[in-house]
């Protein structure tokens, strides 16, 4: 199985981009955006000059508890950036959902709860409400983060949209609002 069918079978099609748009963004965007992978992971993430994006990460089920998940965090920590990540919402009939904040809630992320992030599959038509969660060396603020969020949205989920999908993804102030009074639980209080 390829890398991109590792992502496809895992990940929901509403948070999955297609093969060529992130063939596209290897190849236009190399210097940015960047493909890790092995038998047993596939790490797809985008570097900018202050923080990086994970876009995906995705460890076999085989392997899962043996570390690989962290070392590849710990590769990407070792930047010294602020990592930055897209995750749904805690769904109790998918066990996933859970494992996976209690992952990154070990990993040092924090949720950014003043960021609403809330965008149009162009797959289903279906609005995905999905957290933004962040490991920061440097404390940035969550309005930095916001910030650079909107950045990577920009240069990256957008990239070439119309040509690849035959339509536009909604624009970053529609999907991405930041408003230090939003009233969001931490996700991750309920998972440590």
């Amino acid at each position: 199985m390829n890398w991109y069918d590792k992502l496809k079978e895992y990940f929901p099609i509403e948070e999955m981009k297609s093969k060529r748009h992130m063939e596209l963004l290897l190849q236009e965007k190399g210097d940015v955006y960047h493909k890790d992978d092995s038998p047993q992971h596939v790490l797809m993430f985008a570097e900018f000059d202050t923080f990086i994006f994970i876009d995906y990460i995705w460890v076999s089920s085989k392997t899962r508890g043996q570390g690989i998940g962290h070392q590849l965090i710990e590769k990407l920590k070792k930047k010294g950036k602020p990592i930055i990540l897209e995750v749904e919402p805690v769904d109790y009939e998918d066990t996933d959902t859970e494992k996976r904040l209690r992952f990154y809630s070990r990993e040092g992320f924090v949720h950014a709860r003043s960021i609403g992030y809330n965008r149009r599959s162009l797959a289903t038509n279906q609005e995905t409400p999905m957290e933004i969660l962040y490991w920061s060396p440097t404390n940035e603020s969550e309005e930095v983060i916001y910030e650079q969020m909107r950045k990577m949205y920009e240069v990256i989920h957008t990239y070439k949209d119309e040509e690849i999908y035959g339509k536009s993804y909604q624009p970053a102030e529609e999907v991405l609002t930041y408003d230090e009074n939003r009233k969001s639980a931490n996700i991750l209080d309920n998972n440590l």
